[in-house]
């Protein structure tokens, strides 16, 4: 549903930040703003910070950054329109009035969720009555105490074609009501429509509001067709959108920081009932990537949770499959394996509640089970072979979108398979590997092979320097190239070069000390400013983190302040890394004006000079893979963009022409 932006402006204009975000994160005022610890990491020192007059929250633990509707989202697992209609609530509006044909569809699906929530009612109390004793009785086998069977509501469809069909029409339900809902079968060959549930223990399916729109039945006859049976596909359900008990387990999995999915019904009503109530599992199918959404809304890094068996395995690889493409920083999957013939049920009746927390202490990242099936898959005792295990790894790698996790994946296959080899941490690459990325190596192994940046994964670790954008191996093929020694690397030399920051990170973190108002109108921007030197990061929060607590700070408290705070060499690198006097802007009596013209745009090419880098990184790997010449046509044209900005920067303007 789209809302009418001032509709959500008004909302905006009613809920103070503070207001909302207080409801789960005690707050404490400081200056302007509020401080409180943070929601989304665990922490002892407050790094959360609230601004009502600016209406945004910002977490400098996690990079957490919005506004109040985005603060439910992530905090209480709801979607946008559910966050509006709770805010809206609470801030005294009325939802927007929908057309004559959107309240007619409304009506009836009121109708589908009341028929719906009477069937459950209906198979709650047979599991009462006398039909219900056999069902009662493997309820009380597979160990649920009553609490968990109400809280679930548990109940039983009669073995009767139209039981449930006759209780509904004398509520007044129509016949089309129950076809529509998937409660009957009803078609053209079938004249008489008929109960699609029949001896069955029934688990009611609701959406994230709670209300019932689905079903599965677990059948009683060992006979039956499906041991398992779930409601069709209906306007109220899709099964790959939903999952079972997320509802109840959103706000668990946020109060325990974990939300944990299974195979089956059961099995998240027993480890409901063990302590686990952050738990979910999917409908009877493989997870689908509506449902991965749904899970990644509740935790940045749900687990999966499969039997130890083949069976377990195989969905667990189905879900790597799945899982992929949509890998970004910070946001992946882990795997928890159960033993062999176990499931969540049978362990946590078996051996307890603290089996099934060692299972899940017990965390596979993705790429360690994607590495597993892919050695699994094959006999690798040849170089062909192992060819194409590379190969292989280097095809799942490609799905993931994100380049940055991408090349992360990259360099972590390559590690896994020079341990797997038993090779020398030096050599991390077969030769097949090596010629496969490679191609002229084999036509001329005394030719140069322009290899990716240091920063890049597929490069050939500790090879010479060579032009920007790339390194150069005159050695051949099957060489491995030069490593630094860990006392060099533990040196200062190399350790002040991997902190120095550049020119124009000294001259954006230089004007904000000098021109500490630059805070206020550009908290955003400095929050999210991409910085290469580490040092350079610990001081812009440090800035900003001193600027939350009392914004009226001048240059001098600033710099007093962040000196207390140990970070006096770090601000000595600011003055020693820039190495002209010309960029007016940043000085401390350049006009205001000045200060942010030169700044706006000293920022502009900083954002420009990253995303060029990112995506220079990106081409390479794309000439490593085909060797095409329109990529190696993007990497000159990447690299010469590149120079003219090092260039103006090399000459003392530091992309500021203009503003001295």
């Amino acid at each position: 549903m789209r809302f009418p932006p001032h509709f959500l402006d008004e909302i905006r204009a009613r809920l103070p930040v503070s207001q909302v975000v207080s409801r789960k994160v005690p707050l404490k005022k400081k200056g302007r703003e509020y401080a409180g610890l943070s929601p989304f990491k665990v922490e002892k020192t407050p790094s959360f910070f609230v601004n009502d007059h600016k209406g945004f929250y910002h977490c400098f633990a996690s990079g957490e950054h919005g506004d109040i509707f985005k603060f439910v989202m992530a905090t209480e697992g709801l979607s946008f329109p559910e966050a509006v209609e709770r805010l809206a609530a609470e801030a005294g509006l009325p939802m927007p009035k929908m057309s004559e044909r959107e309240v007619e569809e409304e009506d009836l699906r009121q109708r589908h969720y009341a028929l719906l929530d009477a069937a459950a009612k209906f198979f709650e109390e047979a599991l009462r009555g006398p039909a219900g004793a056999e069902a009662r009785r493997y309820i009380d086998h597979r160990g649920l105490k009553r609490d968990t069977v109400g809280a679930f509501r548990l109940g039983f469809a009669p073995n009767s074609k139209s039981a449930l069909k006759d209780h509904l029409a004398k509520l007044g339900f129509k016949l089309e009501e129950m076809t529509l809902t998937g409660m009957l079968i009803h078609g053209d060959d079938i004249p008489v429509a008929y109960d699609r549930f029949r001896n069955r223990i029934m688990f009611p399916i609701a959406d994230l509001k709670g209300r019932t729109i689905a079903f599965g039945g677990r059948a009683l006859d060992p006979d039956a067709p499906a041991k398992y049976l779930n409601s069709p596909e209906t306007p109220l359900f899709h099964k790959g959108h939903v999952l079972f008990n997320a509802h109840r387990a959103r706000q668990a999995s946020h109060d325990k920081s974990r939300i944990v999915a299974v195979e089956g019904y059961m099995d998240v009503a027993a480890l409901t009932e063990a302590g686990f109530p952050e738990c979910v599992a999917p409908l009877g199918t493989a997870l689908t990537e509506d449902q991965l959404k749904i899970l990644w809304r509740m935790s940045p890094e749900p687990i999966l949770c499969f039997d130890g068996d083949s069976a377990g395995r195989k969905a667990a690889y189905r879900a790597i499959d799945t899982a992929l493409p949509h890998l970004r920083p910070g946001t992946s999957v882990a795997f928890a394996f159960l033993p062999d013939g176990l499931d969540p049920d049978d362990l946590v009746r078996q051996q307890g509640a603290g089996a099934m927390e060692q299972v899940l202490g017990r965390l596979k990242p993705l790429s360690a089970v994607m590495f597993e099936r892919a050695w699994a898959s094959g006999d690798w005792s040849t170089p062909e072979r192992r060819a194409g295990l590379d190969q292989q790894l280097r095809t799942l790698t490609q799905q993931i979108a994100d380049p940055g996790v991408r090349g992360h994946y990259e360099q972590d296959m390559r590690r896994r398979l020079a341990e797997a080899w038993g090779m020398p941490q030096g050599q991390q690459r077969s030769q097949t590997a090596f010629t496969a990325r490679h191609p002229q190596a084999n036509r001329n192994s005394n030719r140069s092979y322009v290899t990716p940046r240091a920063d890049n994964p597929w490069r050939e670790p500790g090879a010479g320097k060579g032009s920007r954008g790339g390194t150069f191996d005159r050695r051949g093929p099957g060489f491995p190239p030069p490593r630094a020694s860990a006392s060099l690397l533990q040196s200062g030399l190399v350790a002040s070069e991997r902190g120095r920051p550049t020119n124009r990170e000294a001259i954006l973190l230089r004007a904000i000390l000098n021109h500490p108002w630059l805070i206020d109108d550009y908290a955003e921007a400095i929050a999210a400013l991409p910085l290469v030197s580490q040092p350079m990061g610990r001081l812009r929060d440090e800035i900003l983190s001193l600027h939350a607590g009392d914004n009226s700070l001048d240059s001098a408290e600033l710099t007093t302040q962040l000196e207390k705070a140990g970070l006096t060499q770090v601000l000595d690198l600011v003055e020693r890394a820039i190495t002209h006097k010309c960029d007016r802007f940043v000085e401390a009596d350049a006009p205001n004006t000045e200060v942010d013209a030169g700044w706006r745009h000293a920022l502009a090419l900083h954002e420009q000079q990253v995303g060029l880098k990112r995506a220079l990184e990106a081409a390479e790997r794309s000439w490593h893979e085909d060797g095409s010449e329109e990529a190696l046509a993007r990497i000159c044209d990447i690299q010469r963009q590149l120079h003219v900005i090092d260039t103006a920067e090399g000459d003392g303007i530091g992309g500021e022409r203009g503003v001295r």
